[in-house]
């Protein structure tokens, strides 16, 4: 969101209160454009090495997709990115992710506080069903202490906004979220993801169990809030990629093969195992 959106999620932030603030939301020391660096990244399950020391920067205010077969580590690369990975018992990661030049992983970083910068949707959508929409948007402020009725009730309503649900919902703000189409609640997830006015959204295949026009709106979606966030988004699907992406990274057996300008992935690609998955020649 706006720079003095961010401000006034801080003011009332609790969990900020140990970490150093300002060195938090500092700019980043490099390239202004990079708002993300993944540093040698690799992540285990039990003995079971699936991400194996990828790299790469991700720049402010653009779509990156990742693509790549079925357990080629694309969803595990990206619950990395916001220390959802280690959640899972039995796993394990290691290397860098630089978020605006602080290193996520830093003993001193609070967890809690990533995940307020760094928001997720998932695969299919899960309304928490015991909720109304209002109160699964309003969750995770609710959460973090926010306590002002008002400043809950237009966090929300700007949330349902920019997941373009708000026109559909606004009179059934009380009724159960899981009563919404599954487009609908995939919207409603979106919403939910933004009130913590994140600066960067992961998006896991998030059309993948949604219809054609369901699909559609959340494309048009991702291509709108790019100018305010930074997106990455896991998909299987490479016509969408092509569609919604600048950059595109392609994963195989947990490594990283090729990373570069979508245009370039798709009609130049450098390496012959890319060129095979694009055309659909793999394997």
């Amino acid at each position: 969101m706006s720079s003095s959106s961010n401000e006034e999620v801080t003011s009332y932030s609790p969990g900020w209160s140990n970490v150093d603030v300002n060195k938090m939301l500092a700019p980043a020391t490099t390239q202004a454009s990079i708002k993300l660096s993944i540093q040698s990244v690799n992540a285990w399950f039990g003995k079971k090495h699936a991400v194996k020391n990828v790299s790469l920067d991700v720049k402010e205010n653009s779509v990156t997709a990742f693509i790549g077969p079925s357990g080629c580590g694309k969803t595990t690369l990206l619950r990395c990115i916001n220390r959802m990975h280690e959640m899972t018992p039995n796993a394990r990661s290691d290397g860098k992710v630089i978020l605006d030049g602080f290193d996520i992983y830093d003993k001193s970083t609070d967890s809690a506080m990533i995940k307020r910068r760094i928001g997720m949707v998932f695969q299919k959508p899960n309304p928490f069903p015991t909720m109304s929409i209002h109160d699964n948007v309003a969750a995770g402020l609710k959460l973090n202490g926010v306590r002002d009725k008002k400043l809950i009730r237009d966090v929300v309503e700007q949330s349902l906004v920019s997941a373009a649900l708000w026109e559909e919902v606004k009179n059934d703000l009380d009724k159960p979220g899981m009563g919404l189409s599954g487009g609908q609640q995939q919207r409603l997830c979106l919403a939910r993801a933004l009130a913590m006015q994140p600066e960067i959204l992961l998006m896991d295949e998030p059309t993948s169990a949604l219809d054609p026009i369901a699909s559609s709106k959340i494309e048009e979606l991702v291509q709108q809030l790019k100018e305010h966030l930074t997106i990455i988004i896991v998909t299987h699907n490479m016509q969408q990629a092509a569609r919604v992406s600048e950059y595109t990274a392609f994963m195989y057996l947990g490594e990283l093969i090729e990373y570069d300008q979508t245009k370039d992935i798709f009609k130049n690609p450098h390496k012959e195992l890319t060129e095979k998955y694009i055309s659909g020649r793999f394997g």
